[in-house]
């Protein structure tokens, strides 16, 4: 048993026995399923605290030979698994921390000018197989791909990598070109061509970023990717689902209609809501609901993309700060950190981040819950976008006058954030008056979900205010009205029939007509209860 070669079990026995363990045994079965097929190659890229080490953890102490594993997946999920111990303990593993080998060689570098990192990630693990097979590794041996392959040939044994935190050289010496290609050079020997293809049973590799493509073509082409926008047969072991949430909560005494408030809005098709694990285990420990992500390095990542000047970032995210879901183009993004050239680029980092959610199905991305939504509410706070968070400051005061049916006020509020927000969004027309308008309800989306443009009767409604499952409030339609009147817009909602697409909402709706008048820069609202 060693640090590399054949690991033992003891990081995730200590998970197993934890007083909080979600069972994610499953994702074995899938692993097992990529063995002795065709390009046996996983790579899941997931948000910083969603379960990636947890997970190569459970798969080093699943297939190593360094260790007897039955015990301690006896009454797990993938013990019933017809083919469980067909390949328990059976294999060479080697595993890879490759944050953890680049804080050490940053150490011996300090010490050693002449260390480089990926030589010394390399050396590392020679120097085990070194022990294990004296007769196949020589004292000069210093690629370890081809380290493997002399194993392979002269015993045939075969090996499985597992590597956690994959991408951290992209992250951590992001400018480091050099470096970023003797890495790649390195995983290219591991993972393509007729050699590996030899010595190799199985990899799997996680990060928080997808393999790195330069131009239109990834590296390593080789590999069946797992992401955030595209979780496939991954999905159901990215975070907590709802049920597994629903019974922590219940299992702990902890209210689940705000767990799902503060931690939920990730969505998978086929699978549902998807949760962040880390925050889930936190507000558990701790007893308390808030946001266990900006003590994290990402929250600095965060203020410096977001104040990167692409045209339209800036409007994109105080459109979702409002609640909109914007359409994204995922296909683009070079999958590093550096290379961005559009602002569709920044949004999805952020959503392979973890900072949005991404809806495949609609091409949207959108900030996921209260949790996140803090978190850029402090990032922008920061920034300099003064008139944005007086915008969002006053948005609760906004929501309950309109619940209260108080068109006076409401009027004037919006009025206000016209006037504070036209230094930073264009405002000359009705789709920038509705980008104002969520904005100004900023505070409604935790209890809402907005939908804009929304197929209702013979038409299209502006903008649709529909209660979340945890609220008991009013669903909104609201009309909006450039250079008309607020009564026009009342008129239009009911002539139309925009509210028959409503009907569970039956005996609480609340109609809001806005109009703005562009001569004299005033606004005017009416408010209606409509009965069905």
């Amino acid at each position: 048993m060693g640090i590399y070669l054949n690991p033992g079990n003891e990081q995730f026995a200590v998970s197993v026995n934890s007083e909080l363990y979600v069972d994610k045994t499953e994702l074995i079965k899938y692993t097992n399923s990529r063995i002795g097929k065709d390009r046996p190659l996983i790579c899941s890229s997931r948000p910083r605290r969603f379960g990636k080490t947890m997970a190569v953890t459970m798969l080093s102490a699943y297939y190593s030979k360094g260790c007897h594993s039955e015990n301690l997946f006896a009454g797990l999920k993938i013990s019933q698994n017809e083919f469980f111990k067909v390949h328990l303990n059976k294999y060479n593993v080697i595993f890879l921390d490759i944050q953890w080998m680049y804080g050490n060689a940053l150490e011996e570098m300090r010490r050693n000018s002449f260390v480089e990192v990926v030589s010394y990630i390399q050396e590392q693990v020679i120097s085990e197989l070194r022990k294990e097979y004296p007769e196949c590794v020589l004292d000069t041996d210093i690629s370890l791909p081809s380290v493997l392959a002399k194993i392979n040939v002269k015993t045939k044994e075969q090996f499985i990598i597992i590597i956690d935190e994959w991408d951290c050289l992209f992250r951590e010496d992001k400018n480091n070109e050099n470096l970023q290609k003797e890495y790649i050079n390195l995983l290219r020997g591991l993972f393509k061509g007729a050699p590996s293809g030899a010595f190799l049973k199985l990899a799997y590799i996680t990060g928080i970023l997808p393999i790195k493509k330069y131009g239109t073509q990834s590296a390593l082409n080789n590999f069946r990717e797992h992401t955030m926008v595209s979780p496939r047969q991954m999905a159901e072991y990215v975070g907590f689902t709802e049920t597994e949430v629903k019974a922590i909560c219940k299992g702990h005494a902890m209210p689940f209609k705000e767990m799902q408030r503060w931690y939920d809005g990730y969505y998978f098709e086929k699978i549902g809501h998807i949760y962040s694990p880390n925050s889930v285990i936190e507000a558990v420990d701790s007893g308390e609901f808030g946001n266990y992500w900006s003590g994290t390095e990402t929250y600095e990542s965060l203020m410096t993309y977001i104040a990167m000047d692409f045209d339209g970032l800036r409007q994109l995210i105080v459109d979702m700060l409002g609640g909109q879901e914007c359409s994204i183009d995922v296909e683009s993004f070079q999958n590093d950190i550096t290379s961005f050239n559009s602002a569709d680029d920044v949004i999805t980092l952020l959503i392979h981040m973890g900072y949005m959610a991404y809806d495949s199905k609609m091409k949207k991305a959108f900030i996921p819950n209260d949790e996140v939504r803090s978190v850029f509410l402090r990032a922008i706070r920061n920034n300099g976008w003064e008139e944005v968070m007086k915008a969002i400051s006053a948005s609760e005061a906004l929501l309950k006058a309109t619940l209260a049916m108080d068109e006076k006020t409401v009027a004037q509020m919006i009025q206000e954030v016209h006037m504070q927000s036209s230094s930073s969004l264009i405002y000359n027309n009705e789709i920038s008056l509705s980008s104002v308008i969520a904005l100004a309800y900023y505070s409604a989306c935790r209890d809402y979900t907005l939908i804009r443009e929304m197929p209702a009767g013979n038409g299209f409604a502006d903008i649709v205010f529909l209660p979340k499952r945890t609220s008991l409030n009013p669903a909104l339609v609201l009309e909006l009205k450039w250079d008309k009147t607020a009564e026009g817009a009342i008129s239009q909602i009911k002539s139309k029939g925009y509210v028959k697409a409503l009907k569970e909402y039956k005996g609480n709706i609340l109609l809001v007509g806005i109009n703005y008048e562009k001569k004299n820069k005033k606004h005017e609202c009416r408010i209606e209860r409509f009965e069905m």
